[in-house]
């Protein structure tokens, strides 16, 4: 009996520790969700309590040198390798939110918020006005 509870224990301890090791911090594969290329790999990093994502790699063959011409204001013409894509998300609960992502193809920005999907998957969503109104990413971790 006391081997059983000790397994027990051990296996509740196992199962709180990998559920608490989830985070949407590391880099993540992104994945285009309209033609379903690779795109790039980001990096999503925590500063002040807030989650912050950066353009670390383009992946797309003859454009790992691309700027982003379509951006606004400070980002305009700037290269896309290294540029933060996503400004200070708030965590809230299971969820990431209250911020903003940049889409570089298009210059636009979005609200968005972002929840992990599982253990190596992230579901990052942008919307216009409210989450009904936008599209969803998939974004894969990156094995280091």
């Amino acid at each position: 009996m006391k081997k059983t509870i000790s397994i027990l224990s051990c296996l509740f301890f196992i199962g709180i520790l990998s559920v608490q090791s989830q985070s949407i911090f590391g880099k993540w594969k992104t994945i285009d969700d309209e033609t379903g290329n690779e795109k790039s790999i980001v990096e999503i990093y925590q500063k002040d309590g807030k989650a912050y994502a950066k353009i670390v790699e383009l992946l797309e063959k003859g454009k790992e040198d691309k700027v982003c011409e379509e951006c606004k204001g400070a980002k305009k013409n700037k290269p896309i390798k290294g540029m933060e894509i996503i400004n200070g998300l708030s965590k809230d609960g299971d969820e990431w939110n209250d911020a903003k992502i940049l889409d570089p193809k298009t210059g636009k920005e979005y609200k968005c918020y972002i929840t992990l999907d599982g253990t190596n998957k992230l579901k990052v969503r942008g919307y216009v006005g409210f989450a009904l109104l936008g599209r969803t990413q998939f974004w894969h971790k990156v094995e280091e």
